[in-house]
């Protein structure tokens, strides 16, 4: 009867702990629904909802080591009683109710209640009576290590591995049984609070699976070892032994709920990954400092966050705030200006197309009769000037000059790299282009050697650079001009400097003639 009892307790206990549990939850996401029906305003409802989301929201960003509030774990478990003394055991079960508390994401606190039959028969090889039936009642505190913060590769995870150990009180009243036939039996009893009489000591391990965010299930084994006076005596058989102590083992499998609001509580934070909720702090710090500075609403390629004029027409060209260009500065966007180029003078007013509508006169195209627009003669007059101020007009050689490169040599050494066999084929395909140029290739060095060392130096520079032309574009050698100046014309007044050592190329004109070697010094150089 005491068993049955027992049992219909802890079934009754833990169903009132999760049907009540869910009641308070439905109850709130009710009272949250019902609220802005009362008849008193949208705005203080909308505040009042609103203020627990952003308490919520802000709190786990104080700081990366802050601890959110999570949920406690009730279990129920049932499984194999055994007890390890003096007898063969008999197969026996046991039942229990836990509670537990997670203090960060490694150690949590945990009670456990165990109700267990374990029962003894005696040994066929041996004419001892060792027949026994105990009833053991014990709660235990044990503190309880997850291994799950050693692994940060998901947020939650799906498994849970933890070792337990702890110490608790304990109760039994253990039955022997002297004679099946005419059962004399001698009880033993301990009260569950003679803490003179010794408790217990105990440990566990165990592996959970998680089903949800809500419940899961574990297998593990507890160890329970009796301290003091009945140490020996949970099977009411003393072995004489002062050092053996009877160990009363429960190998279960637990059913566990996790109890709390989850609106406002994480889970256990044994399941969840320590480094999830920094972060999430960097990443809401983030969304916080990025949101709406990543968007380009008008699609002209510059951010909202700097764009000047965020509605700009589609196609329109801008500048980098994001303003519509107005390159002749008439006041008419370049995209709808049908002379974009064409700066008006004092006193000319455009319409709003930007084409001038009262030209001045005093030039071509500007006849002053109120014709308006540029004739085709005054753009070739702006062309030509153009080309006069560059100093270029139909020379294109002069224009070639401006794309020539400049090599750079290694200290003491006439060798091109590698690095500049593209400049030189770009300047043998402006040569087969522009057959009627000619080139003058001139060597430099810096000002670290003798003169003559120089000199000698700077016609190799350019020597080399004509053979590679040459020999590498087929460029005939009567097109190159080999002038050198040794360590005159230096570029930057350092004497070694990298700038210095280099080849030149120019245009060359009917007065360039190409220079001879250098006479070498006397006994050699």
């Amino acid at each position: 009867m005491q068993k049955r009892t027992m049992l219909l307790f802890l079934l009754i206990f833990c169903t009132g702990l999760v049907w009540g549990q869910d009641a308070i939850e439905s109850t709130e996401e009710k009272a949250k629904t019902e609220k802005p029906a009362k008849g008193r305003g949208d705005k203080e409802p909308k505040e009042k909802a609103e203020k627990p989301a952003k308490v919520e929201q802000e709190k786990p960003k104080t700081s990366g080591l802050a601890i959110p509030k999570n949920m406690f774990e009730v279990g129920i478990n049932g499984g194999a009683a055994i007890l390890g003394g003096d007898a063969t055991f008999k197969p026996s079960y046991g039942v229990g109710l836990h509670f537990r508390k997670a203090l960060d994401y490694v150690f949590s606190l945990r009670g456990d209640f165990l109700y267990a039959d374990l029962k003894g028969m005696n040994d066929p090889n041996t004419n001892v009576n060792r027949e026994y039936e105990t009833t053991w009642m014990s709660g235990t505190l044990y503190a309880v290590m997850s291994l799950n913060s050693l692994r940060w590769d998901k947020p939650v995870r799906g498994t849970n591995l933890y070792f337990m150990a702890g110490a608790g009180l304990d109760g039994f009243e253990a039955t022997r049984i002297e004679d099946g036939l005419e059962p004399r039996n001698e009880v033993l009893k301990k009260g569950f609070f003679q803490i003179n009489e010794g408790a217990h000591l105990a440990m566990g391990a165990g592996i959970a699976f998680r089903l949800g965010k809500k419940v899961n299930i574990a297998l593990e084994e507890q160890a329970m070892m009796v301290m003091g006076s009945y140490a020996d005596r949970v099977d009411n058989i003393a072995s004489g032994k002062s050092t053996f102590r009877d160990v009363v083992s429960f190998t279960n499998l637990s059913i566990n709920f996790n109890i709390g609001n989850a609106s406002s509580q994480t889970e256990p934070l044994y399941w969840i990954n320590p480094m999830d909720g920094v972060l999430n702090s960097i990443d809401d710090k983030i969304n916080q400092r990025t949101t709406g500075l990543i968007k380009d609403e008008d699609g002209d390629g510059v951010l909202d966050a700097i764009d000047q004029d965020p509605n700009t027409p589609a196609g329109a060209m801008v500048d980098t705030k994001g303003r519509t260009l107005d390159s002749d500065r008439d006041g008419v966007p370049d995209h709808i200006d049908k002379e974009p180029f064409y700066m008006p003078q004092a006193n000319e007013k455009v319409d709003e197309t930007g084409v001038v509508i009262n030209p001045q006169a005093g030039g071509p195209g500007r006849p002053g009769n109120g014709s308006g627009g540029v004739t085709e003669e005054r753009v070739k007059e702006l062309i030509d000037q153009a080309l006069q101020n560059y100093q270029i007009a139909d020379n294109r050689s002069s224009a070639a000059e401006w794309f020539l490169p400049m090599l750079h040599f290694p200290s003491s050494t006439a060798v091109i790299k590698y690095s500049d066999y593209g400049n030189l084929a770009g300047v043998g395909r402006m040569m087969k282009a522009n057959p009627n140029i000619r080139l003058v290739v001139t060597g430099f060095t810096d000002s670290t050697g003798s003169e003559s060392v120089n000199n000698q130096l700077s016609f190799e520079r350019a020597k080399n650079v004509i053979e590679h032309l040459v020999n590498s574009h087929g460029i005939t050698r009567g097109r190159f001009v080999l002038q050198w100046k040794g360590s005159a014309d230096n570029l930057v007044p350092t004497s070694s400097s990298y700038m210095n050592r280099r080849a030149e190329f120019r245009i060359a004109g009917p007065g360039d003639v190409e220079q001879e070697a250098p006479a070498p010094k006397e006994g050699g150089y």
